[in-house]
């Protein structure tokens, strides 16, 4: 089959794509820019756009989070019912007991997924805007300049925006405490030691995601509760995948992942200290709060105690003889 009848569908589909994304990569961008104007730093501008998102994605991390705190305090109950409905014939039973279990205590096998899946657009549209705020086309050759310097064209922001000016003036460098956040770890540094702090960064991304697992695991250890093996082995290899997904993509990105990250340890960790995570916290609080039940001071004798016990009856009748 001919190239261009395989290739021209793909095309088609990635522009369509692309064609849809623009509007919300714009927007992105003019908000990236209006935060650069209040403070002229990239590195700050990104991580003010990254509080916005995760503004927005805060009801998704408190539900997750109570999720996962229901899912291990759930273990035992849900140990009692696979040693219950043993055996391929009782797996539909097992399976609905599960799902009661679930619905009664209010939670999600798959409720710690969610922060990870709301954040993939939000990481492929900054993902976006970064290579299109680094866009630069080859400078003309002349005879005076023979080897001209790429010149700047960025893409998604105002064209009147001071960071616009900014970005054509350093040639599409998006410059910030020393380091080009548009590059990679693997990137064409000018020195090694200009490549160094890239991989101090990524270092510090999977770094943060180790320590917001360890805070929940710890968490439950000290109230008693049992983390699934499967849990913690998961636990131990996502870090490790994120470690490969950010040596692939700009250091802007990693950055929002550093801040994003710092922010639902910070959301966690209020969590667990006002008990919002732990619903028992809640029913407890409830509880306590409901007004307590009046005593009744000349308690009327119960019908138990009306009866009379046979023998008791038996020896009266023996004494009236």
């Amino acid at each position: 089959m001919p190239f261009f009848l395989t290739a021209a569908p793909t095309t088609g589909i990635v522009h369509s794509v692309g064609q849809v994304f623009q509007p919300i990569f714009h927007g992105f961008g003019w908000l990236l820019a209006f935060f650069y104007g209040l403070i002229p730093n990239y590195a700050v501008a990104i991580a003010l756009l990254t509080l916005v998102i995760m503004g927005a994605l805060t009801p998704l991390t408190v539900k997750s989070t109570k999720s996962m705190m229901a899912m291990q305090r759930l273990q035992p109950e849900m140990k009692k019912l696979q040693q219950m409905y043993k055996g391929a014939e009782n797996r539909q039973t097992l399976n609905e007991e599960m799902m009661k279990l679930y619905k009664e205590e209010g939670a999600n096998p798959l409720g710690g997924c969610l922060p990870v899946v709301a954040q993939a657009p939000f990481l492929f549209i900054l993902y976006s805007v970064i290579k299109g705020l680094s866009n630069t086309v080859p400078g003309q050759v002349t005879l005076a300049t023979p080897h001209p310097l790429p010149v700047s064209l960025p893409r998604y922001i105002p064209t009147t925006s001071h960071m616009y000016e900014n970005l054509r003036s350093a040639h599409g460098a998006i410059k910030a405490f020393g380091m080009d956040l548009s590059l990679k770890p693997f990137s064409a540094h000018a020195t090694t030691l200009a490549a160094i702090p890239f991989f101090i960064f990524v270092a510090v991304a999977v770094g943060l995601q180790y320590f917001q697992m360890s805070q929940m695991n710890s968490r439950n250890k000290k109230a008693g509760q049992v983390v699934p093996k499967q849990q913690e082995t998961m636990q131990k290899i996502m870090p490790i995948l994120f470690a490969y997904f950010y040596f692939v993509i700009p250091a802007a990105v990693v950055l929002y992942m550093v801040v994003s990250t710092a922010v639902r340890i910070a959301t966690q960790d209020v969590l667990f200290r006002t008990g919002v995570s732990n619903p028992e916290s809640a029913k407890s609080g409830a509880k306590a709060g409901a007004a307590p039940k009046k005593v009744d001071q000349n308690p009327q004798p119960s019908s138990l105690n009306k009866k009379e016990h046979p023998r008791s009856k038996t020896k009266r009748q023996r004494k009236d003889r």
